[in-house]
């Protein structure tokens, strides 16, 4: 058990990391002046790619970074600066954007690429926490991420400053997002493993269950005969249709429970005089999460995906809709 003494002690430590770093954040918001405006400038005009470059704490931040606007439609990628000047240099480009992150602006092995970068003519936007620095003086652009302590009590760690810069990042790849009108399709496509793009990007016909998959029984068949269909399809329904294979009606579980109340005898009564007419439909092109919606909306379980001639071509049920990751 830890000593109550300790553990207050843990306590206001956080809290004070927390203060310190929500201060930095309040201050930063100042920050973001004419030059943030300039910075989005340049990399909205950027016919390439944003390279992000870092070393240490702020390489991690940096990879962040780059992730970020990759994935809010602004291409990007990190390089190390270590391997930069052996080699990884060659991935830059004259139609590319520079972000260099550094809060001294005194890192090595940037201000030693610093040259090259201008040897390309490749615009440079630099974030540091001096602006009289070298890097800061070399970039066409310069973004104060500045903090007026770090919330390391020795004043030593990368804390506060890195926070800062995070989220300096985080403003530049909004900005850019809603200038370039950045929808939740396009992020969708760049997230396709996500519950965003699943819910997006999947179809019906890529979840239903179709061909002899598809539980279908004709108007004049049995309600027993019915029940058998239901039990080896195994979706809880079976679709109801005419001579020319047209949709006529739906019988489900529940369906069966209202007619087990009424005291039908399932071996003589027709399915079509207990079924449920004008069932709920959608069409195989549609979105999985519209079935979901028509699902939740009709307090169903159940829907039959129909062609244009409204010929049943599959099924589906929640359970495939959870599965798939669309609920």
């Amino acid at each position: 058990m830890v000593d109550q003494n300790l553990q207050q002690q843990f306590i206001e430590s956080g809290q004070s990391v927390v203060n310190t770093e929500q201060q930095a954040l309040l201050r930063l918001s100042h920050q973001i002046n004419q030059d943030f405006a300039e910075a989005c400038s340049l990399l909205m005009q950027c016919q390439g790619r944003i390279v992000v470059i870092g070393m240490g704490k702020s390489g991690h931040i940096g990879h962040k970074i780059a992730a970020t606007l990759a994935s809010t439609g602004s291409p990007a990628f990190f390089v190390h600066p270590g391997e930069a000047s052996h080699g990884d240099l060659g991935m830059i480009t004259r139609h590319d954007v520079v972000i260099a992150l550094s809060n001294s602006g005194e890192t090595h092995e940037i201000t030693s690429l610093l040259p090259l970068i201008k040897r390309l003519k490749v615009p440079l936007i630099s974030l540091t926490g001096k602006k009289d620095s070298t890097l800061a003086g070399f970039a066409d652009v310069n973004l104060d991420t500045s903090v007026e302590k770090e919330a390391c009590p020795m004043n030593l760690a990368p804390t506060a400053s890195t926070t800062v810069s995070l989220v300096m990042g985080d403003a530049l790849a909004v900005a850019l997002l809603k200038a370039k009108g950045f929808t939740e399709t396009d992020f969708a496509l760049s997230h396709p493993g996500g519950s965003l793009g699943r819910r997006l990007l999947l179809k019906v016909e890529d979840v239903m269950h179709s061909g002899e998959q598809t539980p279908v029984v004709q108007l004049k068949t049995k309600i027993s005969d019915a029940l058998i269909e239901m039990t080896e399809k195994r979706l809880g329904m079976t679709c109801v249709v005419n001579a020319q294979g047209v949709l006529c009606g739906i019988f489900t579980d529940g369906d069966l429970r209202r007619t087990l109340g009424n005291q039908i005898n399932l071996n003589d009564a027709l399915i079509e005089s207990v079924m449920t007419e004008k069932s709920k439909t959608i069409q195989a092109h549609q979105l999985a999460a519209e079935a979901l919606q028509i699902m939740e909306q009709n307090a169903i379980n159940a829907l039959v995906v129909i062609d244009q001639a409204s010929h049943p071509i599959g099924a589906l049920n929640t359970y495939d809709l959870l599965k798939a990751g669309v609920v």
